[in-house]
């Protein structure tokens, strides 16, 4: 079900990380942040290959105004090439649709906003009844 292509060059980038890792003697502060840049690197790849390039120009401006709405965009993203439900490059108009969903989703877990409800009486209360 998976992309050839993408499965060589995941294959490739993990035996380029491989090499460059640090010696087993390094602090192990300095192996986290290794392994985090090499993460992230490796995030940025794998988007880099799914995502053309006015798909991946909107979401790095989503980025810029809403950081946490990206990280989940690109999970998604993520998600979705490494199952294999991503049949070829993602465009625009697939990327506004997943924002979409997103938002729907979103909006139906999210709690209501307190909303103000009157109750009015009903009965015998009426102005022309002063006398």
């Amino acid at each position: 079900m998976e992309d050839p292509e993408l499965a060589a060059i995941r294959a490739a980038r993990m035996n380029q990380l491989k090499q460059q890792a640090p010696a087993a003697g390094a602090p192990a502060g300095g192996e986290d942040d290794g392994k985090r840049v090499a993460e992230e690197q490796m995030r940025r790849d794998l988007l880099a290959t799914v995502l053309d390039s006015a798909a991946r120009e909107r979401l790095s401006r989503i980025a810029l105004v809403s950081p946490q709405r990206s990280q989940q965009i690109e999970g998604i993203l993520l998600r979705m090439a490494q199952t294999g439900q991503l049949r070829g490059r993602v465009t625009e108009e697939q990327l506004i649709d997943l924002l979409e969903q997103a938002e729907e989703a979103q909006s139906k877990n999210a709690p209501k906003k307190g909303t103000i409800v009157f109750q009015r009486r009903k009965g015998g209360f009426d102005d022309d009844d002063d006398f």
